[in-house]
């Protein structure tokens, strides 16, 4: 790392015949052995499962190679990972990889902590510096520098562990001249030389897809992290928007989420400059395209400064937040989080106002998709929200209707709660209307909601609506006394 010429070596067991060379996302960086257990940390990082835990139980914080200190203090299920990598070893006839027990890897883990005692100020296995004290740890920056002074160098052809009893050395593709280049001037000490790489950086990812991929590597990924909490405008403006072309390209969404940087688009999005936040929208937008990070994003935290900026007095920041949110909507964990932070109301209040109709309307079709956010909208008074919004007909376009109409076949599946409130709001009468005047997506969307509201069955036949209608109402009221 940093100008040091070594190159950064991964041994890992290779069977007498062939294989494609094992991706260097699959492998851990503290085992150094193909994860069969992989979870995600609060920082974005992957690691084995038990790896984590040795370390949290040694209260032992690695700092990566690339600079980057993951934080343990959230642990999730990596399984778009495992099913990739479970995949590749059925394509390349592996066996699939064996977790690693936890007394393993709390005696790796404990060997490699060892090691420090020995060599304070050089890499231990795997190319991996630690720290070893909690009051150390706190002196960490959250953008850790990358300067030649601090950063770490790897032996080459260190030893890992490996459950095959040989192994062999591979070795990732050489530095670039032209990525050497640039992290000269992006780890520059003067503002001017740093200004001038960001821009030039923005400039070749702008239109460039194959430059995209070569640059977005860890060295470069570290360097912008901590360019984007810069305080100088033009610095973190351009950084931003560089880290955006990065993210354009497919290939790179889940390597630039696993460096460790989306904190520190969060930290911008809640207090940066204006023109940076609305890059950082859209940066969180872009990574969230990506069915791997849509978990990741939510635990890291970025659902509550997306619902702020949904307020924002820029355009571009309030439409890149919406569709940030309907993305990481789909994921049922987001969706619960986006509940307990009060976006139902949040949301439904923003559509009465006609403010985004549209793309508000999409992130409450995901919602509704979901007990909670079902329970929260039906409480919230969403169907009469929707059946108004339908009886009004002051929508901007036709798919706008069709996203009210989602929404409302969403919480059709709240079972007799639904029909008592639709009921209330006269809601059939009008859906026959707007069926007869709609296109045919309109009327189909329709006809499910009219088939649910004249399903009958005992308990539909015998329920008193007033009644049960109060009786939600105290049930609601009672749920704000206790809270």
């Amino acid at each position: 790392m940093g100008t040091s010429k070594q190159k950064w070596r991964i041994s890992f067991h290779k069977s007498p015949s062939k294989h494609p060379p094992i991706p260097i996302e699959f492998v851990c960086p503290i085992s150094g052995s193909l994860m069969a257990d992989p979870v995600i940390v609060s920082s974005g990082h992957t690691f084995e499962r038990h790896c984590v835990h040795a370390c949290k139980s040694l209260s032992f914080t690695p700092v990566l190679p690339d600079g980057s200190v993951p934080d343990f203090s959230t642990v999730i299920p990596n399984l778009a990972l495992k099913s990739t990598i479970l995949n590749f070893c059925r394509s390349s006839l592996l066996d699939p990889p064996k977790p690693i027990n936890f007394l393993t890897a709390e005696n790796l883990v404990f060997t490699l902590k060892a090691t420090q005692n020995l060599a304070k100020d050089t890499a231990g296995f795997n190319g991996v510096r630690f720290i070893q004290s909690e009051t150390e740890l706190n002196r960490v920056p959250s953008h850790i520098s990358t300067s030649s002074e601090e950063s770490v160098t790897p032996r080459s052809g260190p030893t890992c562990y490996s459950s095959s009893p040989a192994s062999d050395v591979d070795t990732l593709n050489p530095n670039s001249i032209e990525e050497d280049e640039l992290l000269v001037k992006l780890k520059s000490s003067h503002i001017s030389e740093q200004e001038e790489a960001v821009i030039s950086f923005r400039k070749l990812t702008r239109t460039r897809e194959e430059t995209r991929f070569q640059l977005c590597t860890p060295r470069i990924l570290s360097a912008l992290r901590v360019l984007i909490t810069s305080r100088y405008v033009s610095v973190q403006v351009n950084s931003v928007a560089a880290l955006v072309n990065l993210s354009l390209e497919n290939r790179n969404k889940v390597k630039i989420l696993r460096s460790g940087i989306v904190p520190s688009l969060i930290d911008v999005l809640k207090s940066g400059f204006q023109e940076a936040q609305e890059h950082v929208a859209g940066a969180l937008f872009s990574l969230a395209l990506d069915d791997q990070n849509k978990t990741a994003i939510g635990v890291l935290g970025a659902l509550p400064p997306l619902l702020h900026a949904l307020r924002s007095e820029s355009e571009r920041t309030r439409h890149d937040s919406a569709l940030a949110l309907y993305h990481l909507s789909l994921v049922q964990s987001n969706r619960a989080k986006l509940v307990k932070l009060g976006a139902v109301q949040a949301l439904l209040g923003m559509v009465k106002t006609g403010h985004m109709m549209g793309r508000i309307l999409l992130i409450l079709c995901n919602l509704a998709a979901s007990s909670e956010g079902r329970a929260a909208m039906l409480d919230g008074g969403a169907v009469e929200c929707f059946v108004c919004m339908l009886r009004k007909g002051e929508f901007d376009s036709e798919s706008t209707r069709e996203n009210c109409l989602a929404a409302l076949y969403g919480l059709s599946h709240g079972g007799l709660r639904f029909k008592g409130l639709a009921k209330e709001a006269a809601a059939e009468e009008l859906l026959i209307q707007v069926e007869e005047m709609g296109s045919e997506r309109t009327k189909d969307k329709v006809r499910k909601i009219l088939e649910v509201l004249r399903q009958k069955d005992e308990e539909e036949e015998e329920a008193d609506w007033e009644k049960l209608l109060n009786s939600d109402d105290d049930i609601s009221q009672a749920r704000i006394s206790s809270s």
